[in-house]
Protein backbone atom coordinates (compact mmCIF):
# COMPACT_ATOMS: atom_id res chain seq x y z
CA UNK A 1 0.00 0.00 0.00
CA UNK A 2 1.21 3.43 -0.74
CA UNK A 3 2.15 5.38 2.06
CA UNK A 4 -0.85 7.70 3.48
CA UNK A 5 1.69 10.63 4.69
CA UNK A 6 2.71 11.18 1.09
CA UNK A 7 -0.49 11.85 -0.14
CA UNK A 8 -1.64 13.95 3.00
CA UNK A 9 1.19 16.47 1.60
CA UNK A 10 -0.76 16.46 -1.31
CA UNK A 11 -4.23 16.75 0.18
CA UNK A 12 -4.61 20.54 -0.24
CA UNK A 13 -2.99 21.33 -3.71
CA UNK A 14 -5.43 18.05 -4.75
CA UNK A 15 -8.74 19.27 -3.94
CA UNK A 16 -7.02 23.26 -5.16
CA UNK A 17 -6.39 21.37 -9.15
CA UNK A 18 -10.05 19.14 -8.74
CA UNK A 19 -11.85 22.53 -7.84
CA UNK A 20 -10.61 24.62 -10.47
CA UNK A 21 -11.36 22.11 -13.10
CA UNK A 22 -14.60 21.41 -11.82
CA UNK A 23 -15.87 24.25 -10.19
CA UNK A 24 -18.03 21.88 -7.58
CA UNK A 25 -16.51 21.26 -4.22
CA UNK A 26 -18.75 18.13 -4.07
CA UNK A 27 -17.28 17.27 -6.70
CA UNK A 28 -13.67 18.28 -5.70
CA UNK A 29 -13.95 16.06 -2.56
CA UNK A 30 -15.48 13.57 -4.61
CA UNK A 31 -12.29 13.41 -7.29
CA UNK A 32 -10.17 13.61 -3.99
CA UNK A 33 -11.52 11.02 -2.54
CA UNK A 34 -11.33 8.56 -5.55
CA UNK A 35 -7.78 9.67 -5.87
CA UNK A 36 -7.08 8.26 -2.15
CA UNK A 37 -8.66 4.98 -3.01
CA UNK A 38 -6.46 4.72 -6.09
CA UNK A 39 -3.30 5.89 -4.27
CA UNK A 40 -4.11 3.20 -1.44
CA UNK A 41 -4.39 0.51 -4.02
CA UNK A 42 -0.84 1.04 -5.44
CA UNK A 43 2.01 -0.85 -3.83
CA UNK A 44 3.87 1.04 -1.85
CA UNK A 45 7.49 1.58 -3.66
CA UNK A 46 5.80 2.17 -7.48
CA UNK A 47 5.14 5.95 -7.80
CA UNK A 48 8.49 7.81 -8.18
CA UNK A 49 7.17 11.22 -8.02
CA UNK A 50 3.96 11.25 -5.96
CA UNK A 51 2.92 14.74 -6.50
CA UNK A 52 3.45 14.63 -10.28
CA UNK A 53 0.77 10.89 -10.21
CA UNK A 54 -1.43 12.33 -8.10
CA UNK A 55 -1.83 15.37 -9.84
CA UNK A 56 -2.47 13.41 -13.19
CA UNK A 57 -4.71 11.26 -11.55
CA UNK A 58 -6.80 13.91 -9.69
CA UNK A 59 -6.78 16.38 -13.12
CA UNK A 60 -7.90 12.85 -15.17
CA UNK A 61 -10.95 12.16 -12.66
CA UNK A 62 -12.04 15.57 -13.07
CA UNK A 63 -11.28 15.66 -16.98
CA UNK A 64 -13.59 13.10 -17.15
CA UNK A 65 -16.39 14.65 -15.17
CA UNK A 66 -16.83 17.60 -16.97
CA UNK A 67 -17.87 15.80 -19.99
CA UNK A 68 -20.91 14.72 -18.17
CA UNK A 69 -20.80 17.84 -16.19
CA UNK A 70 -21.49 20.10 -19.41
CA UNK A 71 -24.40 17.79 -20.45
CA UNK A 72 -26.15 18.78 -17.14
CA UNK A 73 -25.51 22.56 -17.20
CA UNK A 74 -26.80 22.47 -20.79
CA UNK A 75 -30.17 21.89 -19.28
CA UNK A 76 -29.56 23.94 -16.15
CA UNK A 77 -32.90 26.08 -15.46
CA UNK A 78 -30.84 30.23 -15.22
CA UNK A 79 -27.37 30.76 -14.95
CA UNK A 80 -24.98 28.32 -13.65
CA UNK A 81 -22.46 29.03 -11.28
CA UNK A 82 -19.76 27.36 -9.54
CA UNK A 83 -20.33 26.58 -5.78
CA UNK A 84 -18.69 28.92 -3.34
CA UNK A 85 -16.28 28.62 -1.21
CA UNK A 86 -17.07 30.51 2.06
CA UNK A 87 -14.33 31.77 4.83
CA UNK A 88 -14.38 28.86 7.38
CA UNK A 89 -16.52 26.66 5.84
CA UNK A 90 -13.94 23.72 5.40
CA UNK A 91 -12.70 23.59 1.86
CA UNK A 92 -10.91 27.39 2.21
CA UNK A 93 -8.79 26.07 5.35
CA UNK A 94 -7.79 23.55 2.61
CA UNK A 95 -6.73 25.37 -0.36
CA UNK A 96 -5.18 28.96 -0.66
CA UNK A 97 -7.59 31.05 -2.45
CA UNK A 98 -6.54 33.31 -5.41
CA UNK A 99 -7.59 35.80 -8.39
CA UNK A 100 -7.87 32.08 -10.07
CA UNK A 101 -10.94 31.34 -7.78
CA UNK A 102 -13.11 33.56 -8.40
CA UNK A 103 -16.80 33.40 -9.34
CA UNK A 104 -16.52 35.44 -11.87
CA UNK A 105 -13.49 34.01 -13.37
CA UNK A 106 -14.76 30.10 -13.04
CA UNK A 107 -17.50 31.37 -14.71
CA UNK A 108 -15.55 32.21 -17.94
CA UNK A 109 -13.53 28.89 -17.45
CA UNK A 110 -17.54 27.34 -18.14
CA UNK A 111 -17.19 28.57 -21.93
CA UNK A 112 -14.04 26.53 -22.35
CA UNK A 113 -13.77 22.93 -23.89
CA UNK A 114 -13.00 20.22 -21.17
CA UNK A 115 -9.99 20.18 -22.73
CA UNK A 116 -9.09 23.84 -22.70
CA UNK A 117 -9.75 24.14 -19.07
CA UNK A 118 -8.03 21.44 -17.81
CA UNK A 119 -5.00 22.61 -19.78
CA UNK A 120 -5.07 25.79 -19.08
CA UNK A 121 -5.12 25.20 -15.07
CA UNK A 122 -2.98 22.83 -14.96
CA UNK A 123 -0.14 24.84 -16.93
CA UNK A 124 -1.00 28.59 -15.73
CA UNK A 125 -1.95 27.98 -12.43
CA UNK A 126 -0.10 25.06 -11.37
CA UNK A 127 2.76 25.32 -13.64
CA UNK A 128 1.91 21.73 -14.87
CA UNK A 129 4.87 20.36 -17.67
CA UNK A 130 2.82 19.86 -20.92
CA UNK A 131 3.65 15.93 -21.57
CA UNK A 132 1.98 15.54 -18.12
CA UNK A 133 -0.96 17.08 -19.10
CA UNK A 134 -0.89 15.01 -22.19
CA UNK A 135 -1.83 11.98 -20.50
CA UNK A 136 -4.24 13.56 -18.30
CA UNK A 137 -5.99 14.71 -21.88
CA UNK A 138 -5.10 12.25 -24.13
CA UNK A 139 -3.46 14.63 -26.45
CA UNK A 140 0.02 15.48 -27.65
CA UNK A 141 2.63 17.72 -25.67
CA UNK A 142 1.86 20.08 -28.95
CA UNK A 143 -1.51 19.75 -28.85
CA UNK A 144 -1.56 20.49 -24.90
CA UNK A 145 0.24 23.76 -25.52
CA UNK A 146 -2.34 24.73 -28.19
CA UNK A 147 -5.23 24.07 -26.02
CA UNK A 148 -3.88 26.15 -23.01
CA UNK A 149 -3.05 29.01 -25.27
CA UNK A 150 -6.41 28.85 -26.38
CA UNK A 151 -7.83 28.68 -23.13
CA UNK A 152 -5.44 31.70 -22.21
CA UNK A 153 -6.53 33.82 -25.02
CA UNK A 154 -9.89 33.48 -23.57
CA UNK A 155 -9.93 34.00 -20.67
CA UNK A 156 -7.55 37.04 -21.08
CA UNK A 157 -10.02 38.20 -23.47
CA UNK A 158 -13.32 37.71 -21.19
CA UNK A 159 -12.13 37.70 -17.74
CA UNK A 160 -13.58 40.66 -15.45
CA UNK A 161 -11.85 43.42 -14.89
CA UNK A 162 -11.07 43.21 -11.04
CA UNK A 163 -9.32 45.09 -8.21
CA UNK A 164 -6.38 43.71 -6.59
CA UNK A 165 -6.63 46.41 -3.84
CA UNK A 166 -8.63 44.16 -0.80
CA UNK A 167 -9.19 47.35 0.99
CA UNK A 168 -10.99 48.80 -1.91
CA UNK A 169 -13.15 45.56 -2.52
CA UNK A 170 -14.39 45.73 0.99
CA UNK A 171 -15.31 49.30 0.61
CA UNK A 172 -17.54 48.63 -2.27
CA UNK A 173 -18.59 45.69 -0.80
CA UNK A 174 -20.22 47.71 2.70
CA UNK A 175 -20.64 50.83 0.65
CA UNK A 176 -23.44 48.72 -1.62
CA UNK A 177 -24.81 46.67 1.77
CA UNK A 178 -25.56 49.96 3.16
CA UNK A 179 -27.01 51.44 0.53
CA UNK A 180 -29.44 47.91 -0.11
CA UNK A 181 -30.15 48.36 3.55
CA UNK A 182 -31.04 51.60 3.82
CA UNK A 183 -33.20 51.49 0.46
CA UNK A 184 -30.60 54.45 -1.16
CA UNK A 185 -30.83 54.38 -4.53
CA UNK A 186 -28.80 56.88 -5.07
CA UNK A 187 -25.90 55.33 -3.33
CA UNK A 188 -26.45 52.02 -5.54
CA UNK A 189 -26.21 53.70 -8.59
CA UNK A 190 -22.46 55.53 -6.97
CA UNK A 191 -21.23 52.31 -5.94
CA UNK A 192 -22.10 49.91 -9.20
CA UNK A 193 -20.46 50.27 -12.60
CA UNK A 194 -22.39 51.22 -15.28
CA UNK A 195 -22.04 48.22 -16.75
CA UNK A 196 -22.73 45.57 -13.69
CA UNK A 197 -23.99 42.33 -14.36
CA UNK A 198 -26.22 40.90 -11.59
CA UNK A 199 -26.01 36.54 -12.03
CA UNK A 200 -28.47 34.31 -9.72
CA UNK A 201 -27.84 31.22 -9.81
CA UNK A 202 -31.29 29.24 -8.31
CA UNK A 203 -31.30 26.06 -10.62
CA UNK A 204 -35.13 26.57 -10.54
CA UNK A 205 -34.97 25.26 -7.13
CA UNK A 206 -35.40 28.59 -5.85
CA UNK A 207 -37.05 31.94 -7.03
CA UNK A 208 -34.15 34.05 -8.64
CA UNK A 209 -33.66 35.79 -12.02
CA UNK A 210 -33.37 33.23 -15.08
CA UNK A 211 -31.69 35.95 -16.90
CA UNK A 212 -28.78 38.39 -16.11
CA UNK A 213 -29.94 41.96 -15.45
CA UNK A 214 -27.41 44.48 -16.91
CA UNK A 215 -26.76 47.89 -16.24
CA UNK A 216 -26.54 50.29 -12.70
CA UNK A 217 -30.01 51.11 -13.17
CA UNK A 218 -31.76 47.68 -13.25
CA UNK A 219 -29.22 45.97 -10.82
CA UNK A 220 -30.00 48.99 -8.42
CA UNK A 221 -33.66 48.53 -8.70
CA UNK A 222 -33.24 45.07 -8.63
CA UNK A 223 -31.16 45.02 -5.33
CA UNK A 224 -33.55 47.19 -3.52
CA UNK A 225 -36.32 45.22 -4.14
CA UNK A 226 -34.46 42.42 -2.71
CA UNK A 227 -33.71 44.61 0.10
CA UNK A 228 -37.35 45.07 0.92
CA UNK A 229 -37.67 41.59 1.75
CA UNK A 230 -34.92 41.50 4.44
CA UNK A 231 -36.22 40.84 8.54
CA UNK A 232 -33.53 41.55 10.46
CA UNK A 233 -35.06 40.29 13.05
CA UNK A 234 -35.13 36.92 11.86
CA UNK A 235 -32.26 36.79 9.54
CA UNK A 236 -28.58 38.05 8.99
CA UNK A 237 -26.11 39.44 7.26
CA UNK A 238 -22.33 37.67 7.24
CA UNK A 239 -19.52 39.18 6.11
CA UNK A 240 -16.97 36.49 4.58
CA UNK A 241 -14.73 35.89 2.24
CA UNK A 242 -16.31 33.93 -0.65
CA UNK A 243 -13.46 32.23 -3.06
CA UNK A 244 -11.10 34.81 -1.55
CA UNK A 245 -12.93 38.23 -1.78
CA UNK A 246 -15.26 39.88 0.24
CA UNK A 247 -18.63 38.73 0.06
CA UNK A 248 -21.60 38.56 1.56
CA UNK A 249 -23.98 35.60 3.27
CA UNK A 250 -27.31 35.95 4.39
CA UNK A 251 -28.69 33.45 6.56
CA UNK A 252 -32.68 32.61 7.03
CA UNK A 253 -33.62 30.20 9.51
CA UNK A 254 -37.10 30.67 9.47
CA UNK A 255 -36.77 29.80 5.64
CA UNK A 256 -34.73 27.05 5.93
CA UNK A 257 -31.75 29.00 2.99
CA UNK A 258 -29.05 31.10 2.31
CA UNK A 259 -27.47 33.30 0.09
CA UNK A 260 -24.19 34.40 -1.22
CA UNK A 261 -23.21 36.79 -2.81
CA UNK A 262 -19.46 37.02 -4.37
CA UNK A 263 -18.87 40.59 -6.01
CA UNK A 264 -16.08 41.69 -8.91
CA UNK A 265 -14.56 45.21 -7.85
CA UNK A 266 -12.79 48.03 -10.75
CA UNK A 267 -11.61 51.12 -10.02
CA UNK A 268 -13.83 51.36 -6.50
CA UNK A 269 -16.88 50.10 -8.16
CA UNK A 270 -19.20 46.97 -8.66
CA UNK A 271 -18.83 45.50 -11.68
CA UNK A 272 -20.05 42.11 -11.37
CA UNK A 273 -22.23 40.70 -8.54
CA UNK A 274 -22.93 36.46 -8.42
CA UNK A 275 -25.56 35.20 -6.58
CA UNK A 276 -25.96 31.60 -5.41
CA UNK A 277 -29.02 30.60 -4.01
CA UNK A 278 -29.34 27.09 -5.20
CA UNK A 279 -29.63 25.11 -1.76
CA UNK A 280 -27.77 22.01 -3.25
CA UNK A 281 -24.60 24.42 -3.82
CA UNK A 282 -24.63 25.11 -0.86
CA UNK A 283 -24.80 22.22 1.81
CA UNK A 284 -21.43 22.41 1.96
CA UNK A 285 -21.30 25.67 4.17
CA UNK A 286 -20.86 25.64 8.15
CA UNK A 287 -22.98 28.87 8.61
CA UNK A 288 -24.24 29.74 12.43
CA UNK A 289 -27.70 28.43 13.25
CA UNK A 290 -29.32 31.96 14.72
Amino acid sequence: MAELAEFEQQRDRLWAVAYRITGSVADADDAVQETWLRWQALPGDEVADPRAYLTTVVSRICYDLLGSARVRREAYIGPWLPEPVVAGDGPEDRVTLDESVGLALLTVLERLTPAERTAFILHDVFSVPFPEIAEVVGRSPEAVRQLASRGRKRVRAEAPRRSVDRGEHRRAVDAFLSAVMGGDLDGLLEILDPEVVWRSDGGGKVVASRVPILGNEQVARFAQRLGRGFDELSMAVLRRDVNGAPGLVIVDPAGERSVVFAFTVHHGRITAIDVVVNPDKLRHLDLPNL
